[in-house]
């Protein structure tokens, strides 16, 4: 269980600490802002919010072109800072800058047919049309798995949009924070408009319901979400609420097991396992259940842990010694419920958040593994009879983020897609994001949706024009 000295109400108490995790090196400390700094922040934010709403689609596109170079020219450094901040291996994290500049061209190249004013066809000769446009300051308030990523796909939507944006991060990433604040100044957006917010739970309370923030995004646990969620309703603004999932990898007996494993190893321990839209249940049709197993096994198995600066590295520390504490408790838990430890179960010694890659048989509804996210480098393995218990094993569960189906049959599998509550399948694939394609879940993984149209127009005003002809 989590100890005092590890407890990140004790380790933030006083603000952001930035702490590798690979060797518990203090990189840097971030004091919680001041009233009167929080005070001047959102002035400048609101300035600059009705700077940019007025701002042309073109001059945004252009701001947006200027900004996905700077990501590019600058990517090997803001690679090292988010393997230093939460120690993501350097392959990872290089890959992560490349997904958000890609992911701010599709939106600079998109995003202005998708806001542009969408004409309503009505009987007679009147004009009528629907246009999108920007609500005001969005708070963000974004977690520390994907410091660049998370961050970019709330953030190009809103703004391109109109919108303004504050950013509250996770505190052990705020060194990532300040660098997207540089680089979005740097690229021409109106200074103030991106603004890094550093305060604790009580002061973002109130700013969220501050007259100058219009709405509120979140992505994190069910319990920060419900609490950001209800201090929005009262104020009666909009929330978005992406709250991880525990997606199953479901694995019928027409599969074809060796794509299947090297998509579930990939699948489950990328980002040493922190990922929300991740395969962390494994749902096993019998006939297939043992090869898939005893492959899975190997695989993980043969996977190196060690320094996320070294190339050759595949799965680095976790984030926190907190999370790694609880993570554990989660396996202990579940072992003592009845399953069985295939592989791992261990922290690593020494320095650093490491853990050993993990794998659960036996795991069954009511054991920690299956009912609760494990956010780390634990599969949990659980066997279904046929299709049919695959798919009420799939669904019991309080998440509905993502689904993995595989099987050789995909007329079959998009019918069973239909079944599965949540709010994407991956058939013969991984859970994972693309900027064209919405995210977001169902149940208690949250609420809306980001990236794709769906992201652009989410926080917008869908404003209904209809001109009367005057004769």
């Amino acid at each position: 269980m989590t100890n005092e000295a590890n407890n990140p109400a004790t380790i933030y108490a006083n603000g952001g600490v930035s702490r590798n995790p690979a060797n518990d090196e203090l990189i840097a400390t971030y004091p919680y802002q001041t009233s009167d700094e929080i005070e001047r922040l959102l002035e400048n934010n609101a300035a600059a919010f009705r700077l940019w709403r007025a701002t042309p689609m073109t001059e945004r596109v252009a701001a947006y072109r200027r900004f996905s170079t700077l990501l590019r020219d600058r990517s090997e450094a803001l690679a090292s800072l988010i393997t230093a901040e939460m120690g993501k291996t350097i392959g990872e994290a290089r890959a992560e800058v490349a997904k958000c500049a890609v992911t701010i061209d599709w939106i600079a190249g998109n995003g202005p047919a998708i806001l542009a004013d969408e004409p309503v066809t009505v009987d007679g000769d009147d004009e009528v049309y629907v246009s999108y446009l920007p609500v005001g300051t969005i708070l963000a308030v974004m977690p520390w798995n994907f410091p660049i990523w998370q961050v970019l796909r709330a953030s190009g939507p809103v703004m391109l949009s109109g919108n303004g944006f504050v950013l509250k991060h996770a505190p052990n990433v705020m060194g990532a924070a300040h660098a997207l604040q540089e680089i979005y100044e740097a690229a021409g957006f109106p200074k103030g408009l991106f603004a890094n917010l550093n305060a604790d739970n009580e002061t973002v309370a109130h700013v969220i319901e501050d007259s100058r923030i219009a709405a509120v995004t979140l992505t994190g646990s069910m319990r920060a979400g419900a609490a950001v969620a209800s201090t929005a309703a009262k104020a009666l603004k909009k929330s978005l609420l992406e709250l991880g999932g525990s997606d199953a990898f479901i694995v019928l007996a027409d599969a074809n097991i060796d794509r299947a494993v090297e998509a579930a190893i990939r699948g489950r321990f990328q980002n040493a396992g922190q990922v929300c839209l991740a395969a962390k249940r494994f749902i096993l049709e019998r006939p297939v259940a043992e090869e898939f197993t005893r492959k899975f096994v190997e695989a993980a198995k043969a996977l190196k842990v060690g320094d996320p600066m070294d190339t050759s590295t595949q799965i680095g520390p976790m984030a926190r010694k907190d999370l790694r504490d609880e993570l554990h408790d989660q396996v202990e838990r579940t072992i003592a419920a009845g399953a069985t430890l295939l592989l791992g179960g261990k922290k690593l010694p020494g320095a650093g958040n490491f853990y050993e890659p993990t794998v659960l048989s036996d795991v069954a509804p009511g054991m920690a593994a299956f009912d609760e996210e494990t956010f780390g480098p634990v599969a949990a393995i659980t066997i279904a009879d046929d299709v049919e218990h695959a798919i009420e094993l799939a669904n019991t569960s309080d998440y509905g983020l993502c689904g993995n189906l595989w099987t050789g049959d995909v007329a079959r599998a998009q019918r069973v897609a239909r079944r599965l509550e949540t709010g994407g399948v991956f058939i013969n694939g991984f859970s994972a994001s693309d900027a064209r394609i919405p995210v977001g879940g169902v149940k208690k993984s949250g609420y809306g949706r980001e990236l794709s149209h769906f992201g652009l127009r989410e926080f917008t005003n869908a404003q209904a024009v209809w001109a009367k002809t005057v004769s």
